[in-house]
């Protein structure tokens, strides 16, 4: 199979560090989203899906813009780093992050929200912290939709094409993803490569709906 491995590689690595960082990101702000009371909550939710209906390329172009070397968070991190943010790996995954931040979040505060509220209380009244009945309790009981978030963001983020581009642009090795090689070889009418890598990525994606339909119906052992 003709397959970029070079793209191959930035695309899984941003994957999982994607993912990795929205675990630890998303999970206290899901929880505080299942949990809050606060009458506001709601422009914070809106917020937080807001990449779900706003064109990749929109949020790309912000990203870059509020990056850029013109901006005054740009020249922040080019102060503090010695480094932009535009046009690296780096950049590319505060972008994916940004833009796949409703795909963690989303499914993280619903399983919380599933949660029976009775068994969090009966945890507090046993003199559990606040933390250990979230270790304890509320993870355990949370995991299938954790883990969907989590296969969500993760294959969400291999398919990411607009955001990657504006951010990143199309360096070999750096920022060029198996979308961006797929885009390439079609303008370049080699066919043949595209369509094989493009069947990869519909593979991996079937694959990750199955798991995604067994993680809710909870047919996977956990």
């Amino acid at each position: 199979m003709n397959v970029e491995w070079t793209a191959a590689w930035v695309t899984v690595k941003l994957a999982a560090c994607t993912m990795g960082i929205l675990f630890v990101v998303g999970l206290p702000l899901a929880y505080w989203l299942a949990s809050a009371r606060w009458r506001g909550k709601f422009v914070v939710e809106a917020v937080v899906a807001l990449p779900l209906v706003l064109p990749p390329t929109v949020l790309g172009f912000y990203v870059l813009a509020a990056a850029g070397p013109n901006s005054l968070l740009g020249r922040g991190i080019e102060l503090l780093f010695d480094r932009r943010l535009p046009f690296t790996f780096l950049g590319i995954i505060v972008g994916s992050v940004l833009f796949n931040l409703p795909f963690s979040v989303r499914p993280f505060a619903a399983a919380f929200a599933a949660v029976d509220r009775k068994l969090i209380e009966a945890s507090w009244c046993l003199g559990v912290s606040p933390l250990g009945t979230f270790v304890r309790v509320v993870l355990p009981l949370s995991w299938p939709g954790i883990l969907t978030g989590m296969v969500l963001t993760f294959a969400h983020t291999v398919g990411e094409f607009g955001v990657v581009l504006m951010v990143g642009g199309n360096i070999p090795a750096v920022t060029r993803t198996l979308s961006i090689a797929i885009y390439d070889d079609v303008q370049a009418l080699n066919y043949e490569s595209a369509g094989q890598m493009a069947l990869m990525l519909v593979a991996f994606s079937f694959a990750v709906l199955c798991i995604v339909y067994a993680l809710q119906r909870r047919v996977l052992p956990l």
